[in-house]
């Protein structure tokens, strides 16, 4: 059976980060290791949450693996809350890739234009240096722009999002994925660029007007898990882009209105279908 890694935080209530990671790989029928950054009672979306920082215990939990013989087919980053656990990140890389371990980041730290609360562009510069030792980024274009310098845009055509795929490939990945891009009205997708040969992929899906938090590690999960299942770059990503639209699609159709995440218990075995099993 395929492992994988995955690095990020847990919050006990809400939906994201590795309470989305772990179930969904895992029922992708890949083995799911977690490495938790932080401990937090709900998502950030909730109030007066509480957080307990795990950073000490990486380096430890880390060297017992190395110490047992444990070996990753894949790891995955995702919402790193520092610096020092983004040079940790760099160096569990160090530690556990063999040839074909696949390392694939979603360098989560910020949307519409604006850093999330606590970083800043000293920590987008350190992701840009992570990113310089993956296989795989998924940034969306806020993230992409931080990294790379340029002016974020609302409005743009399809020149801009070339441009910062051009910008990305210097960092250093094999393969940089553009998130959220919509090349025309109504609606949205990625844009990828494979560095080594330069060619480019792209998927685009009917636009959805609803927002939650953490389909962005409902896309990520299930397309690194697609990858390591041996899927290819573009049936991966479109599988994970087309099964993120119907979890929401679904979720907007529930009577509760749940608002802090996606219903994604209920589509897993949809995700099943897309994949063939």
């Amino acid at each position: 059976m395929k492992r994988i890694l995955t690095i990020q935080d847990i919050s006990c209530f809400g939906k994201c980060s590795l309470t989305i990671a772990l179930p969904v790989i895992s029922a992708m029928g890949v083995e799911t290791t977690i490495l938790p950054t932080a401990v937090l009672s709900t998502h950030t979306m909730f109030k007066g949450f509480t957080v307990k920082d795990l950073t000490d215990q990486l380096r430890p939990i880390t060297a017992h693996w190395k110490a047992e013989g444990i070996h990753f087919d894949a790891i995955y980053t995702g919402y790193l809350g520092s610096a020092e656990e983004i040079e940790i990140s760099k160096e569990i890389f160090r530690m556990f890739r063999e040839d074909g371990t696949l390392v694939f980041i979603d360098p989560v730290m910020a949307d519409n234009g604006k850093m999330y609360p606590a970083f800043d562009e000293n920590y987008a510069r350190l992701n840009a240096g992570l990113c310089g030792e993956a296989d795989i980024i998924v940034p969306n274009i806020t993230e992409a722009c931080f990294m790379t310098g340029t002016e974020y845009k609302e409005v743009y055509d399809e020149a801009y999002i070339l441009g910062l795929l051009d910008k990305l490939a210097t960092l250093g990945s094999k393969i940089v994925v553009l998130t959220g891009v919509s090349l025309s009205p109504g609606k949205t997708g990625i844009y990828g660029l494979n560095t080594e040969t330069g060619e480019h992929f792209v998927y685009q899906n009917d636009r959805i007007d609803a927002s939650y938090h953490g389909t962005g590690d409902l896309f990520s999960s299930v397309a690194v898990g697609a990858l390591v299942q041996g899927l290819s770059l573009p049936d991966a990503f479109r599988i994970a882009a087309d099964y993120t639209a119907h979890t929401i699609d679904v979720t907007l159709q529930n009577p509760e209105r749940p608002w802090y995440g996606v219903d994604f218990e209920t589509t897993l075995p949809d995700l099943m279908k897309m994949l063939g099993k």
